[in-house]
């Protein structure tokens, strides 16, 4: 539970309904006010994924665009956002143009006749990624009881065509071993998935990759299976195989929510 759910009961209950959906939230606070603001530093809204206010408040509508691109922003990253939104004249004088991020901050013109800033912290909370491990191999068992120590939420299955739709992040892990290889392929690569692995050699793959190609998947689809699934770090046992393939999840998942440096 975050201070913003301990101090206001009706946030708590928006972000428990929203987190057992699975569905992505936000937290917003005013943290400093200059000059006449509608809203007060303490002041919290929960936002939903689209920005905007789900419960609480953060005054008038002179922030709300704002808030809602840097909302949008910070559930692409995956990182807090902190937006000053400041008179045009202000802004002229500190030489920044709206929506110009410096020293962690990312400005936003106010066009209200009120003429105030308003600084607001958006902290995203995202849904714990999935972690779909299909087979009953030693290295899926070994998996599957290690994921969730790195805040993976598991679902174990022998049969991919049993999992459902996701709103979340999901991440396919097929470690049949021989037993059922090819239709939990097929399977996998007709539903959704931000990434997918094979537990098994090259050579294996490159077989298994020509039956699908003759089953009718494209090439392209095929491709966006990893194989052999996890980093090389020369493991042996089912268990050091299963943290090869952890560590390459962790990078993996890592990747879709890291910022991209700006060019220079």
């Amino acid at each position: 539970m975050t201070p913003a759910e301990v101090l206001n009961p009706d946030l708590s209950d928006a972000a428990q309904a929203m987190r057992e959906a699975n569905r992505p939230f936000a937290f917003a606070t005013i943290v400093r006010t200059v000059g006449a603001t509608a809203a007060k530093p303490g002041a919290k809204a929960l936002l939903a994924a689209d920005g905007s206010i789900v419960e609480g408040w953060l005054g008038g509508g002179c922030a709300r665009g704002a808030v809602k691109r840097a909302t949008v922003e910070a559930f692409a990253t995956g990182q807090p956002q902190l937006i000053s939104v400041t008179p045009e004249e202000f802004l002229a004088e500190k030489g920044v143009e709206p929506g110009r991020a410096e020293d962690g901050i990312t400005y936003a013109r106010n066009g209200c006749p009120s003429k105030g800033t308003i600084d607001i912290f958006i902290e995203p909370c995202l849904p714990m990624p999935e972690l779909v491990v299909v087979g009953g191999s030693p290295v899926a068992r070994a998996l599957a009881d290690l994921a969730p120590q790195f805040h993976w939420s598991v679902t174990a299955t022998a049969d991919a065509a049993e999992i459902g739709d996701t709103n979340r992040q999901r991440f396919v892990v097929i470690a049949t071993q021989g037993q059922g290889d090819l239709t939990a392929l097929k399977a996998t690569l007709s539903g959704h998935a931000d990434y997918r692995s094979f537990v098994g050699s090259h050579r294996k793959f490159a077989a298994l990759s020509q039956k699908l190609e003759a089953e009718g998947l494209a090439p392209e689809a095929i491709a966006t299976v990893k194989a052999p699934a996890g980093l090389d770090i020369k493991a042996v046992t089912p268990e050091e195989i299963a943290l090869s393939i952890l560590a390459e999840l962790v990078m993996a998942r890592r990747a879709l929510t890291t910022p991209r440096a700006e060019a220079t």
